[in-house]
């Protein structure tokens, strides 16, 4: 579960007040709106990298507003998948574990599970240079999702890639989904996105945010928390005044 209450987010002149919105554990939520209306801002607030003025972020059980991001269980993957040129694909996927102290065996089970997840198993010695865009996503995915976060944050993950491609990524981002049961907030500008992915969607809308059941049923575990994301009402915020990236 992503549940934020009253958030206010201040970057340069961009501002967003009282975003309050809940995202049900295991659901595909695609957040949505035009360049400049806070997307990215939401959230990197969300994994920590930006701080709030008021408002609380609680993911699953556990009130992380005041956490740093490595406390958060939190996967993300960046527009620009921020990979590292210096290291094979087999390091980006054993490096959130090798910070985390695990052990090398146990590392090297969870790097061969992830290039089995995601296909990638020819690419485990070979560094960033050369791969396709494809292929480059499929690492920073598989980084992201190395130590099994409960969250999983996707900034434009698909944006620059080609038809074929995109439409090969969509089914793997849905297959990572059901077989981790992972919470997955995906920030896109595509209709076609929202379609293929969204079992709820998050709209920003001059500042209003509007959560409604997207396009792919909801997880039937989810019978609990709530019967469908049109259960959930739809929250506000307000923000003044644009000029934010994404």
């Amino acid at each position: 579960m992503i549940h934020v209450t009253d958030l206010t987010l201040q970057v340069g002149n961009f501002r967003l007040e009282d975003v309050s919105f809940e995202i049900p554990t295991g659901h595909y939520c695609v957040l949505m709106g035009k360049t400049g209306s806070g997307k990215t801002t939401v959230i990197e607030a969300i994994a920590g990298l930006l701080p709030i003025l008021a408002g609380t972020i609680v993911l699953g059980d556990l009130d992380v507003t005041a956490l740093r991001p490595q406390q958060r269980n939190i996967g993300y993957v960046p527009q620009d998948g921020a990979l590292f040129a210096t290291m094979t694909v087999s390091q980006h996927l054993a490096f959130a574990l090798r910070i985390r102290r695990v052990e090398s065996a146990e590392i090297k089970e969870r790097v061969d599970e992830l290039a089995r997840l995601l296909e990638i198993q020819p690419l485990l010695e070979r560094t960033i240079h050369g791969l396709s865009g494809g292929e480059r996503q499929r690492v920073a995915l598989g980084r992201a999702l190395s130590f099994r976060p409960t969250t999983l944050l996707l900034d434009e993950p698909l944006s620059a890639l080609d038809d074929e491609t995109h439409t090969q990524m969509c089914d793997l981002l849905e297959s990572v989904q059901l077989q981790t049961g992972v919470t997955i907030l995906h920030v896109s500008h595509r209709e076609q996105e929202a379609e293929r992915l969204a079992q709820s969607i998050l709209r920003i809308e001059e500042g209003v945010f509007k959560l409604s059941q997207g396009y792919r049923p909801a997880p039937a575990s989810d019978e609990e928390e709530t019967d469908s994301p049109e259960s959930v009402e739809p929250e506000t915020s307000t923000s003044t005044t644009a000029s934010e990236p994404g």
